[in-house]
């Protein structure tokens, strides 16, 4: 690896394996990543080259809901988990171009996002970033950054985007987001995108056998089991649907063979 790749590695970073954080910086065109995370992205784009234009889309899909949360929802207070690389239209960005006092906590175990994100955050009073992982509610919700820009007496957006497929069956994903989103009050949101085997199988498959050798195995889920993270909570319309078909903007061709799905729910 490049001595340079080094030099603006955190100390605790270990570069040699690679994480989805910075592969879907990767995908997304990003400079945020390193030799292994390009070598492991490549293997999964050989495999499903769908890949690429899912991370788009995702991260589309992320920015409307976002804007409706905070337009039409009237939410103002996000906790974005695993939240990955900045990039561009970041959630405060979108939020705030809304509601100006919109307050957003970032949250992510990858320790490079801590380092790029504190650069870009530095100094608006109204965003932060933790370093956590999301398996772990207790820790996350009792973090003192955390308790001190999300008042969890008023509503919150909860967003999961494309995240919790990297939470494996054995650490109970369903349960950790009722933990999250019981600790919110009436009126909060929670979104969650999540790719999916049941449209294009062989694709999807090689994807996640590629993704074996990384730090974050990856867990297809079905449709169904992804609409069960919306239990108990009412699902906005369109529900839960392919992310090109959420609430598309006018006039954008949406991307074809997008094997994940989203939808955005409302505590009541």
């Amino acid at each position: 690896m490049p001595d340079t790749e080094d030099a603006r590695a955190p100390r605790e970073l270990d570069v040699s394996r690679a994480t989805a954080a910075r592969m879907y910086d990767y995908y997304l065109g990003g400079k945020d990543n390193f030799a292994a995370d390009r070598e492991a992205a490549e293997a999964v784009l050989s495999a499903a080259p769908e890949v690429r234009p899912i991370a788009v889309e995702n991260r589309r899909f992320l920015q409307r809901a976002v804007r409706y949360l905070a337009r039409e929802a009237g939410i103002r207070q996000f906790l974005d988990l695993g939240t990955g690389l900045p990039t561009q239209g970041n959630v405060h960005e979108i939020a705030q171009a809304e509601a100006p006092d919109a307050r957003v906590v970032y949250v992510d175990s990858d320790p490079i996002v801590l380092v790029h994100a504190r650069a870009l955050l530095a100094g608006t009073g109204t965003t932060a970033v933790l370093t956590a992982d999301l398996r772990d509610p207790e820790t996350v919700l009792g973090d003192p950054q955390v308790r001190s820009l999300i008042d969890f007496d008023e509503p919150v957006a909860v967003l999961l985007a494309a995240v919790l497929h990297f939470v494996p069956d054995v650490d109970e994903p369903h349960r950790l987001v009722r933990q999250y989103v019981g600790a919110t009050a009436p009126g909060s949101h929670l979104l969650v995108s999540h790719v999916t085997g049941d449209t294009r199988p062989a694709s999807a498959g090689g994807a996640e056998k590629a993704y074996r050798n990384t730090a974050n195995p990856a867990t297809l889920r079905s449709l169904p089991d992804i609409e069960r993270f919306f239990d108990g909570l009412e699902l906005v319309e369109p529900g839960v649907v392919p992310v090109p078909e959420w609430r598309p903007d006018a006039g954008t061709v949406p991307a074809e063979n997008i094997w994940m799905y989203g939808g955005v729910a409302r505590k009541p």
